[in-house]
């Protein structure tokens, strides 16, 4: 396989991927993550390493947008991977090219939960006002985290009833799909990858989310360290927290009846823990939790 940067036709690039481009280095890919919307891949030179994602699956996002929103967090000092460029290869699939930030985090311990936490709180301190002119986009609550829901009369019907409680403010950017996967760690440096979600939109429901999927994925007590220290910073009442999350295991039911989350051999056991719990879930009936039942 040849160096892919190099017949990508590049509509915005920085001086760095420039001067790439001029130099004579064999670029050496690895792969490194085939995930449900993109291919991800590792680029590495004699002296440093690139992430080029390609969007060669169904899901066709505004890659321009990515690009600008990273630039300008990443002048700001926040925690992203630096853009170096984007453009469309030869098959007509967008690209985008960033430095290459490490791995997912393995494991979590009181220190990294606690840091996490503050990333999360220092991107939901940025102001709109602070992005230079940028541009935030603001979706439908229901259309954008729940498509097809219409089509789950029980998810529907809950759904319809939470989102006026919740009261959904749209002011804050928002990252969308905040998790440790998303977490690259290096030398004790944490960067937060996959933009793909980024808007304005209610900071309640995106800790919300990173929060139950710590409970479902990880366990209660790295997600109680995760909220502690997160509501330090944001702080949101009982009340507000569990419509949010229960907003929260309504998409990842939505979703994982599509086949589209991980599903580990407690995970199950965990959402109904969460259901039975959750005092705005627990008058529900829901006839399945995912797509094999």
């Amino acid at each position: 396989m040849g160096t892919p940067i190099r017949t990508v036709k590049w509509v915005e690039k920085n001086e760095e991927l420039a001067e790439l481009l001029n130099r004579d280095d064999h670029l050496t890919l690895h792969p490194i993550d085939q995930g449900f919307e993109a291919e991800v891949v590792k680029l590495s030179s004699s002296d440093k390493s690139f992430v080029l994602k390609i969007w060669n699956k169904r899901s066709k996002p505004d890659v321009s947008f990515q690009y600008q929103l990273l630039h300008v967090l990443f002048e700001r000092g926040l925690a992203v991977s630096k853009p170096l460029g984007w453009g469309i290869n030869p098959n007509g699939e967008q690209v985008l090219l960033t430095t290459f930030d490490g791995l997912p985090i393995a494991e979590v311990d009181e220190k990294k939960m606690t840091e996490i936490a503050n990333i999360l709180s220092s991107i939901h301190q940025l102001q709109e006002s602070e992005l230079s002119n940028l541009q935030l986009p603001k979706y439908d609550f229901i259309d954008y985290f729940f498509p097809g829901v219409s089509e789950h009369a029980d998810l529907n019907e809950a759904l319809l009833s939470l989102v006026p409680t919740a009261k959904i403010e749209q002011k804050q950017i928002i990252h969308g799909d905040f998790h440790l996967r998303n977490i690259l760690a290096e030398n004790d440096r944490y960067t937060v990858i996959d933009w793909t979600n980024g808007q304005l939109g209610d900071l309640r429901y995106d800790f919300a989310w990173s929060l139950l999927l710590l409970k479902l994925y990880v366990s209660d007590w790295h997600a109680d360290l995760f909220q502690s220290a997160y509501l330090s910073d944001h702080p949101i009442l009982p009340k507000e927290l569990a419509v949010f999350e229960a907003l929260a295991c309504l998409r990842w039911i939505l979703l994982s009846r599509s086949g589209g989350v991980p599903r580990e051999s407690n995970t199950l056991e965990r959402v109904k823990g969460l259901i039975s719990g959750n005092p705005f879930l627990s008058q529900f009936h829901f006839s399945k939790l995912n797509q094999e039942e």
